[in-house]
């Protein structure tokens, strides 16, 4: 099978979501301080390998397909989704929020591109739930640092 541009645009558009995920995470983890620095920095290095494995599943699926990706830092900076990652050092406790927030966005694009990767290529739309429901987790995983329990209602022992 040759993937059609439709097809190829797709799989791009969730390769370039991931190489700025792999940059922005190594970003916030050189340059987060605060409390739970630790735990903060150790997660982001699971986040960055988890980005950098499936952009090359993506960019290697989308070879098979006899499309060319394309991960030149130009054509990253100027089509990702992902909003720009603060330059400076980060507060743990922001850092949770941008890089959730970055987590969602590249989770977004693949949630929008993959009915249309699913109708052209079935096997290309079983990586991309793959990818989804990593990004995902980890969201969740990342978020909870900054979350309160809800409050307990005495009635419903909740």
């Amino acid at each position: 099978m040759k993937a059609n541009k439709e097809l190829s645009d797709n799989l791009q558009a969730v390769l370039v979501d991931l190489i700025e995920l792999h940059i922005q995470g190594k970003q916030a983890h050189w340059n987060v301080v605060g409390t739970n620095f630790r735990d903060t920095h150790l997660i982001l290095d699971e986040i960055i390998e988890a980005a950098r494995t499936l952009s090359d599943e993506i960019a290697e699926r989308m070879r098979a397909l006899h499309a060319l990706p394309d991960g030149r830092s130009e054509t990253v900076s100027a089509t990702t989704t992902l909003p720009k990652f603060p330059g400076d050092q980060v507060d743990t406790t922001e850092v949770v929020g941008l890089i959730t927030e970055r987590l969602d966005a590249a989770a977004s694009t693949c949630r929008r591109v993959h009915d249309d990767v699913d109708e052209a290529d079935p096997t290309s739309a079983d990586i991309l739930h793959t990818v989804i429901e990593t990004l995902e987790q980890y969201a969740w995983m990342v978020s909870a640092e900054n979350m309160k329990p809800r409050k307990r209602s005495a009635q419903s022992g909740l």
